[in-house]
């Protein structure tokens, strides 16, 4: 007799089920960035309004939710530079960027030595984020140079490593303000000189 096989399919997940894993990776990277990477995860699930079965079910343990958290913050750049280019001027879509650009690296000082610390090594989902990164930056850079709208001799790393080294070297937790003001500076100094 001869065996039947079956092909296997796999389906998108449902609405609800993809709205609260959503939901929780939004409350997740809130509850990371205001509290620090040990925050209750039963607490997650509560201000998520799911239950810790669901939590458990996305996001087997820490780690996990740590690592989803930080792969969302990197599409979300990598979306935006997208949807920027589509609605706005090339220096617009750059100075967007930059801006979201900050509220990333807040999240990323909590998550990325919690990672480390978890794994006791960088995990791909980190170690790929910089070239996600860099090729956004550099495709948001080039289209603003080819319009004119910034000199042709910037280096799309150097406004990154602008903005981190604000961060870097702030030691309260005011330096989400003071990168947006370069971000306007960086903005301004890059323009083509006449």
């Amino acid at each position: 007799m001869p065996v039947k096989r079956t092909k296997l399919v796999l389906r998108k997940p449902r609405v609800d089920a993809q709205r609260n894993r959503d939901r929780i990776l939004e409350v997740a990277k809130k509850a990371f960035t205001r509290h620090g990477a040990d925050v209750s995860l039963d607490d997650i699930a509560k201000a998520a309004r799911v239950g810790s079965g669901t939590l458990y079910r996305n996001f087997p343990n820490r780690q996990a939710l740590l690592e989803a958290v930080y792969a969302t913050g990197v599409e979300e750049l990598v979306q935006a530079e997208r949807r920027f280019a589509q609605t706005l001027t090339p220096i617009e879509a750059l100075r967007s960027w930059l801006l979201l650009f900050v509220d990333y690296i807040a999240t990323k000082q909590i998550i990325a030595p919690a990672l480390k610390n978890l794994a006791g090594r960088p995990t791909k989902v980190y170690e790929s984020s910089g070239a996600k990164i860099t090729h956004t930056i550099t495709a948001l850079v080039e289209r603003a140079i080819s319009r004119g709208d910034i000199r042709h001799d910037l280096d799309a790393i150097d406004l990154l490593r602008a903005i981190f080294g604000v961060s870097n070297l702030s030691p309260n937790s005011d330096w989400p303000q003071s990168a947006r003001r370069l971000v306007d500076i960086l903005i301004l100094g890059s323009r083509p000189t006449q």
